[in-house]
């Protein structure tokens, strides 16, 4: 038995503490697992650099929508293969998943960083290092989900601050690394570095024994979870599971949208320095990561109906105002707004998989249910592009980003508890 976690007929222990105060140290390590993972949230600050890269050195023409489709083929990687893997992770533990997919992630980067086109650059970083992304992120998140039946939402929320968050760190690092080393060096560099830190961290991660719940806590019926789990096909039958797919395309849509184009917007709609576009960057990545536990803690508090109501809301209100007074302030109130109800919802959609459907097949569950996040990562940069393309200009994105809204407020109504 492995000495990081002692089980016994009673309890567990974790790095010789009570699995109640230890199970802590397994949420911490998973939110720096998904800081590294989460470094594709930094992508608009490489927007700028991989144009000059392509047409100044290479004298290749570029389009908006073709420098920010490697963003969404990550992406799209990344949520497909989340439910390739979840039926691995029971059987080979989290810790094995985690490893591999930090692996095949640094290796994206650094292979990236070999591009000599933009296809290139789509297959290296787009396919290898959003596979690699996919696989080892549902790992930490269900750790959390098994480890925390009381408090779900807080828990699955904090090891996804993690993911969020990424961006405060690696958007200035990013901005400083091309400065220093030029955008490609910047790619192998990352590359190498979320190898190292994946494996190291990776190695304590352990599911609890089944059944294991924290001595002396009551976990209400409908925060634990329907008595029996749903199997995926069963799961798949439920109405709850269409109403829930489809608001969290639409939130993943919004955010991933406005993360994707900060920097462009920034700069081009309202003026902003590049200098101080980078740094807005990571200052929305506060927001991103903050949504998590927020919108977690709300959804365990308010459930999920009222939870996603709360974050269409938000979208749609912001994306009215940017698109009526497109200034300096407004901009970064309704960025700040679209990254952190983001976050909210990659903390949301899995606490609500956990809480409509049960854990029994959690990692299949919510891969699936997660094919809303790569469906949003592929429409909200290409629709953001193209709308650029064709007019000139980002602004008018956030006016379909509204009506969107709407149609999730209408859809979160059948998020239903019973």
């Amino acid at each position: 038995m492995d000495k990081e976690l002692k089980m016994t007929a009673t309890g567990s222990r974790i790095w010789g503490m009570e699995a109640e105060k230890g199970r802590w140290i397994l949420v911490f390590l998973g939110m720096v697992i998904n800081l590294c993972l989460g470094s594709v949230y930094s992508w608009s600050v490489f927007v700028g650099p991989l144009t000059d890269y392509f047409t100044k050195t290479l004298g290749q023409s570029v389009t908006a929508s073709e420098i920010l489709m490697p963003f969404s083929v990550f992406l799209a990687c990344f949520a497909i293969a989340m439910p390739l893997t979840g039926k691995y992770l029971d059987i080979h533990g989290p810790r094995k998943i985690i490893m591999a997919g930090g692996i095949l992630t640094g290796l994206g980067w650094v292979l990236a960083s070999f591009s000599t086109s933009v296809l290139m650059l789509y297959v290296l970083y787009g396919v290898i290092g959003g596979l690699g992304v996919g696989i080892a992120y549902g790992a930490p998140v269900a750790t959390a989900a098994r480890w925390f039946p009381d408090r779900r939402g807080l828990a699955v929320g904090l090891v996804l601050l993690g993911f969020g968050f990424s961006a405060f760190i690696t958007a200035n690092l990013a901005g400083v690394l091309i400065g220093m080393t030029g955008v490609m060096g910047t790619f192998r560099l990352f590359g190498i570095a979320f190898v190292v830190l994946t494996l190291l961290l990776a190695l304590p991660f352990r599911f609890p024994p089944s059944g294991w719940t924290p001595d002396g806590c009551t976990i209400p019926a409908a925060a634990a979870g329907p008595a029996c789990s749903l199997t995926l096909p069963e799961m798949i039958r439920s109405g709850r599971f269409y109403a829930l797919w489809i608001c969290y395309f639409i939130g993943c849509l919004a955010g991933l949208m406005a993360i994707s184009i900060s920097k462009p917007v920034g700069s081009e709609v309202v003026g902003i320095e590049a200098a101080l576009g980078t740094m807005l960057v990571g200052f929305f990545a506060i927001f991103n990561g903050g949504g998590r536990p927020v919108f977690g803690a709300l959804t365990d508090k308010i459930n999920p109906r009222n939870t996603a109501i709360a974050s269409f809301l938000l979208i749609g209100g912001a994306s009215l105002l940017l698109a009526s007074v497109p200034s300096v302030l407004v901009y970064i109130l309704a960025f700040a707004i679209l990254w952190g109800c983001l976050g909210g919802w990659l903390a949301i959609a899995p606490a609500s998989t956990a809480r409509f459907f049960g854990t029994g097949d959690y990692p299949r569950c919510y891969g699936v249910v997660f094919l809303a996040y790569g469906a949003g990562a592929i429409a909200g940069p290409q629709i953001a592009g193209y709308i650029r393309d064709a007019t000139g200009s980002y602004l008018g994105v956030f006016p379909v980003v509204a009506v969107l809204a709407l149609i999730g407020i209408v859809t979160a109504y059948f998020l239903k508890d019973t």
